[in-house]
């Protein structure tokens, strides 16, 4: 595992935790900023995966 994983799935959790609690307060502001988080995370865990992948493809 890299850095990117591991800080990509941190920020996908970070975001589902920030969006359920926009939704128990009722705070669509907080459910958009946590949907967006989600992505974020979701990109750099996919980004970290695709680095992995070339370098064990390297070995």
């Amino acid at each position: 595992m890299n850095t990117d994983q591991i800080k990509g799935a941190a920020k996908e959790v970070a975001g589902k935790i920030q969006q359920k609690t926009g939704e128990v307060f009722n705070s669509p502001e907080q459910q958009v900023k946590g949907a967006a988080k989600q992505v974020e995370g979701n990109v750099q865990k996919n980004y970290g995966n695709a680095k992995e992948d070339i370098k064990d493809a390297v070995k």
